[in-house]
């Protein structure tokens, strides 16, 4: 089993200034050779406090990058319904190079009512962008002098540069939250999933549909299973949740604020039960979630015991994702979190 850093920010200018949110967060990314971590994650969110400070990931993982020798840098995720194939095809070679081809490429297709408002996009094309993009890109990505008529992008005999450093390209993630739908496709296509620490039995079901759709597609292997969950580690449990429940119930809070628009009316056929699925996040509480085993906040040896027991459960995960910087966790609590889960965590769980 791997560990990275999942960077999700959820603050805004009266709580930290980008210059402060970025500064802090390359220093933290700084320490995963050191600590071994084995990715830097990111997402690409708009406009709220709830992920607006990460509105294009791979500038992020191309400043994580140059602090950086070994950690893979995972966009988690790109999403194609703002963003131009042709551009984005070119980015991800870009950062491929400059990384020396530790680039992974997670995309998503978006959930958030008001992005697409402001975007001026319908949710009711949000899957066909997310198809379409999402083939386009490959094809810009492995092969050249390519055309490529589309519903919303279209381009004739044209070669992305600069090339991907991996060949064909790199690794490919879909993001999946609930439907069976999404990890099938993952599965069928050949690409990672990265996905949110459902209920176990779901999970399972789920992780269950993703492989079978992978051997039944002939792809080589097992496929891989990321989960991220929110993380603090302390030498003692009373002082792991003093100081983790509070920046996390921030995140969640503004996830509730940022989907509101769901509970509101917001409707399409593209998000079946969208609605039902933010009213129990609107109610979520990070309490709920350790008593669950869902969320990491405890004493090292209560971390053990937790991703333990999620991972029997769930039937096996390939690498975790570790949300350490919820809210407006100070810089100081999330460094000795990452360094003494990594000192006291890491050696007992990475050989699951």
């Amino acid at each position: 089993m791997q560990f990275g850093l999942n960077f999700f920010p959820c603050v805004g200018p009266d709580q930290k200034s980008a210059e402060r949110y970025f500064r802090e967060a390359m220093h933290l990314c700084s320490l995963t050779d050191e600590l071994g971590y084995t990715h830097i994650r990111q997402v690409e969110h708009y406009f709220h406090p709830y992920g607006g400070y990460s509105p294009n990931p791979l500038i992020f993982l191309t400043a994580a990058a140059m602090v950086t020798k070994q950690t893979r840098l995972i966009t988690g995720a790109v999403l194609p319904a703002f963003n131009k194939p042709l551009k984005l095809a070119g980015e991800i070679g870009m950062l491929d190079g400059i990384s020396n081809g530790r680039l992974e490429v997670g995309f998503a297709r978006a959930f958030l009512p008001h992005e697409f408002t402001q975007f001026g996009i319908s949710l009711d094309e949000s899957r066909r962008r997310f198809t379409e993009g999402l083939a386009q890109i490959a094809l810009l990505l492995k092969e050249e002098k390519v055309s490529s008529k589309g519903e919303f992008n279209s381009f004739t005999g044209v070669t992305s540069l600069p090339r991907p450093t991996q060949q064909p390209l790199p690794p490919f993630w879909i993001a999946a939250t609930t439907t069976p739908e999404t990890f099938a496709f993952a599965g069928t296509n050949g690409c990672k999933v990265m996905a949110i620490p459902l209920e176990p039995e779901k999970m399972r079901s789920l992780i269950g549909t993703y492989r079978q759709a992978w051997k039944q597609a002939g792809h080589p292997g097992n496929g891989h299973v990321m989960n991220t969950f929110f993380m603090c580690c302390a030498p003692t449990r009373d002082e792991a949740m003093a100081t983790g429940l509070p920046p996390c119930n921030q995140h969640l809070k503004g996830l509730a604020d940022a989907a509101k628009e769901w509970l509101a009316g917001a409707s399409t056929k593209d998000y079946p039960g969208y609605d039902k699925l933010i009213a129990h996040v609107s109610s979520d509480t990070a309490e709920r979630q350790v008593a669950a085993g869902s969320a990491f906040i405890g004493s090292p040896a209560d971390i053990v015991e937790m991703i333990r027991s999620y991972n029997d459960r769930v039937g096996g995960i390939d690498s975790v994702s570790l949300h350490f910087t919820p809210g407006d966790m100070p810089v100081d609590k999330a460094e000795r979190s990452l360094r003494l889960f990594s000192a006291e965590v890491l050696p007992k769980v990475k050989g699951l």
